[in-house]
């Protein structure tokens, strides 16, 4: 499978991250009014897991998973998506998945610009279809804690 990598990827990726952010308000409309956790359900499809990881009046961070349970009964969350959401420039950022650790431990020389980008391209790039993909199987979420 052939990889994407756009000439300017900066436009690119703010681009990206705007359309991430209106997917996700797309699949969750009341994300702003979650403040713990909800989960997602679609015929036929495994349960998604959203899960409020800390808060602030211009950002929100979430982990988005798919739920699974395995043979002996333990949860499994995965692809454990570790997204920041921007209220204020409305853009979300993936920071994170269960696979690649966060920018700031994966690359450690800052003068690396092209490599920083290149990870957060496919960080955010893998997001976008994902929630595509979501979207698509009509998940319906169900908080389960709101706030007023």
């Amino acid at each position: 499978m052939a990889k994407v990598s756009p000439l300017n990827k900066s436009f690119c990726l703010q681009n990206i991250c705007e359309s991430n952010f209106n997917k996700l308000f797309s699949l969750i409309p009341n994300l702003r009014g979650i403040d713990e956790s909800a989960q997602g359900y679609a015929d036929d499809k495994p349960r998604l897991h959203l899960q409020i990881l800390e808060q602030s009046p211009y950002t929100k961070t979430i982990q988005l998973s798919y739920y699974f349970e395995n043979s002996a009964a333990e949860v499994v969350l995965e692809p454990a998506v570790k997204i920041r959401i921007y209220f204020d420039v409305c853009t979300a950022e993936v920071l994170r998945d269960y696979k690649r650790v966060e920018v700031t431990k994966a690359i450690a020389d800052i003068g690396l610009s092209s490599d920083i980008m290149d990870y957060k391209w496919r960080l955010n790039y893998f997001l976008v279809k994902w929630l595509d993909h979501c979207l698509k199987a009509d998940y319906s979420f169900v908080s389960d804690t709101i706030t007023a």
